[in-house]
Protein backbone atom coordinates (compact mmCIF):
# COMPACT_ATOMS: atom_id res chain seq x y z
CA UNK A 1 0.00 0.00 0.00
CA UNK A 2 1.35 3.46 -0.89
CA UNK A 3 1.94 6.00 1.34
CA UNK A 4 -0.44 8.57 0.10
CA UNK A 5 -3.19 6.23 0.31
CA UNK A 6 -2.36 5.13 3.92
CA UNK A 7 -2.88 8.11 5.19
CA UNK A 8 -5.97 9.21 3.12
CA UNK A 9 -7.50 5.47 5.46
CA UNK A 10 -6.15 6.81 8.56
CA UNK A 11 -7.38 10.03 8.21
CA UNK A 12 -10.96 8.80 7.26
CA UNK A 13 -10.38 5.98 10.31
CA UNK A 14 -9.72 8.79 12.92
CA UNK A 15 -12.93 10.71 11.55
CA UNK A 16 -15.14 8.22 11.97
CA UNK A 17 -13.73 7.71 15.90
CA UNK A 18 -14.73 10.85 16.90
CA UNK A 19 -18.57 11.81 16.32
CA UNK A 20 -18.56 12.91 19.86
CA UNK A 21 -16.81 16.05 18.40
CA UNK A 22 -18.72 16.52 15.50
CA UNK A 23 -21.47 16.55 17.35
CA UNK A 24 -20.72 18.70 20.52
CA UNK A 25 -20.20 21.43 17.55
CA UNK A 26 -23.59 21.67 16.72
CA UNK A 27 -24.67 21.93 20.66
CA UNK A 28 -24.12 24.94 23.15
CA UNK A 29 -21.61 25.58 25.52
CA UNK A 30 -22.37 24.12 29.09
CA UNK A 31 -19.99 25.80 31.72
CA UNK A 32 -20.44 24.07 34.82
CA UNK A 33 -18.96 25.95 38.15
CA UNK A 34 -17.72 23.39 40.88
CA UNK A 35 -15.36 22.92 44.02
CA UNK A 36 -12.14 21.67 43.16
CA UNK A 37 -12.67 18.88 45.23
CA UNK A 38 -15.71 17.59 43.95
CA UNK A 39 -15.50 14.41 42.11
CA UNK A 40 -19.23 13.85 41.29
CA UNK A 41 -19.33 17.40 39.82
CA UNK A 42 -16.94 15.83 36.79
CA UNK A 43 -18.52 12.97 36.53
CA UNK A 44 -21.99 14.76 35.71
CA UNK A 45 -20.05 16.92 33.33
CA UNK A 46 -19.01 13.91 31.27
CA UNK A 47 -22.47 12.41 31.52
CA UNK A 48 -23.23 16.13 29.48
CA UNK A 49 -20.24 15.72 27.49
CA UNK A 50 -21.58 11.94 26.14
CA UNK A 51 -24.72 13.77 25.25
CA UNK A 52 -22.76 15.91 22.15
CA UNK A 53 -22.75 19.11 24.28
CA UNK A 54 -18.95 21.00 24.95
CA UNK A 55 -18.19 22.03 28.81
CA UNK A 56 -16.06 24.02 30.28
CA UNK A 57 -15.05 23.66 33.80
CA UNK A 58 -14.71 26.31 36.33
CA UNK A 59 -13.08 25.50 39.28
CA UNK A 60 -14.78 27.68 42.31
CA UNK A 61 -14.14 27.06 46.33
CA UNK A 62 -16.81 30.02 46.72
CA UNK A 63 -19.55 28.04 45.49
CA UNK A 64 -22.35 29.52 47.53
CA UNK A 65 -21.42 32.79 46.47
CA UNK A 66 -22.29 31.63 42.90
CA UNK A 67 -25.46 30.18 43.99
CA UNK A 68 -26.33 33.68 45.44
CA UNK A 69 -24.82 35.60 42.15
CA UNK A 70 -27.03 33.57 40.07
CA UNK A 71 -30.60 33.81 41.88
CA UNK A 72 -30.44 29.74 42.54
CA UNK A 73 -33.17 29.02 45.09
CA UNK A 74 -31.53 27.77 48.51
CA UNK A 75 -33.54 25.10 48.15
CA UNK A 76 -32.47 23.53 45.66
CA UNK A 77 -29.44 24.65 45.75
CA UNK A 78 -26.72 20.87 45.25
CA UNK A 79 -22.88 20.57 44.80
CA UNK A 80 -22.35 22.47 41.05
CA UNK A 81 -24.15 25.33 38.92
CA UNK A 82 -24.07 25.70 35.63
CA UNK A 83 -24.87 28.07 32.58
CA UNK A 84 -26.43 26.82 29.27
CA UNK A 85 -26.79 30.10 27.02
CA UNK A 86 -29.68 31.95 28.76
CA UNK A 87 -30.51 29.04 31.40
CA UNK A 88 -28.89 28.08 34.58
CA UNK A 89 -28.48 23.82 35.65
CA UNK A 90 -28.21 23.40 39.04
CA UNK A 91 -27.07 19.96 40.67
CA UNK A 92 -27.29 16.61 38.44
CA UNK A 93 -29.83 17.92 35.42
CA UNK A 94 -30.18 14.56 33.30
CA UNK A 95 -28.82 15.45 29.69
CA UNK A 96 -32.73 14.65 28.45
CA UNK A 97 -33.79 17.28 30.62
CA UNK A 98 -31.38 20.22 29.63
CA UNK A 99 -32.38 18.70 26.08
CA UNK A 100 -35.78 19.42 26.50
CA UNK A 101 -34.97 22.76 28.30
CA UNK A 102 -33.53 23.97 25.18
CA UNK A 103 -36.34 22.42 23.10
CA UNK A 104 -39.05 24.04 24.87
CA UNK A 105 -37.38 26.95 25.76
CA UNK A 106 -39.90 27.71 28.75
CA UNK A 107 -39.84 31.28 30.56
CA UNK A 108 -37.44 29.59 33.42
CA UNK A 109 -34.67 31.26 34.67
CA UNK A 110 -33.02 27.33 34.84
CA UNK A 111 -33.40 24.05 35.75
CA UNK A 112 -32.34 22.19 39.07
CA UNK A 113 -32.06 18.90 41.02
CA UNK A 114 -31.94 19.62 44.97
CA UNK A 115 -29.08 17.56 46.49
CA UNK A 116 -27.07 14.76 45.19
CA UNK A 117 -29.94 12.04 44.46
CA UNK A 118 -28.24 8.53 43.99
CA UNK A 119 -28.24 7.50 40.60
CA UNK A 120 -28.56 10.89 39.41
CA UNK A 121 -25.97 11.64 36.73
CA UNK A 122 -22.82 11.50 38.40
CA UNK A 123 -24.07 10.27 42.04
CA UNK A 124 -24.15 6.35 41.01
CA UNK A 125 -22.92 4.84 44.19
CA UNK A 126 -22.08 0.52 44.32
CA UNK A 127 -24.57 -1.12 46.45
CA UNK A 128 -27.32 1.51 46.85
CA UNK A 129 -30.42 1.26 45.56
CA UNK A 130 -31.34 4.81 42.64
CA UNK A 131 -33.75 7.15 43.86
CA UNK A 132 -36.62 8.14 42.18
CA UNK A 133 -36.29 12.12 41.71
CA UNK A 134 -37.61 15.42 40.13
CA UNK A 135 -36.09 18.20 38.10
CA UNK A 136 -37.92 21.56 38.97
CA UNK A 137 -38.12 24.79 36.68
CA UNK A 138 -37.33 27.86 38.81
CA UNK A 139 -37.58 31.61 38.51
CA UNK A 140 -39.96 34.78 38.82
CA UNK A 141 -42.38 31.99 40.19
CA UNK A 142 -42.36 28.80 43.24
CA UNK A 143 -40.41 26.26 41.77
CA UNK A 144 -42.33 24.03 39.57
CA UNK A 145 -41.54 20.25 38.01
CA UNK A 146 -40.61 20.26 34.73
CA UNK A 147 -39.58 16.35 34.62
CA UNK A 148 -39.38 13.04 37.13
CA UNK A 149 -36.75 10.74 36.17
CA UNK A 150 -34.65 7.40 37.72
CA UNK A 151 -31.92 7.28 37.17
CA UNK A 152 -30.97 9.04 33.82
CA UNK A 153 -34.63 7.92 32.31
CA UNK A 154 -37.09 9.96 32.72
CA UNK A 155 -40.63 8.75 34.39
CA UNK A 156 -44.02 10.10 33.78
CA UNK A 157 -45.21 12.72 35.98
Amino acid sequence: MNMDRRRMLLLAGATLLTPTTASAAGQPLVTVYKDPSCACCGAWADHIAKAGFSTKIVEEPRMNAIKVRFGIPSALWSCHTAEVENFLLEGHVPATALIRLLAARPSARGIAVAGMPVGSPGMDVAGMEPETYDVMAFGSETPSLFMRFRRARPIPN
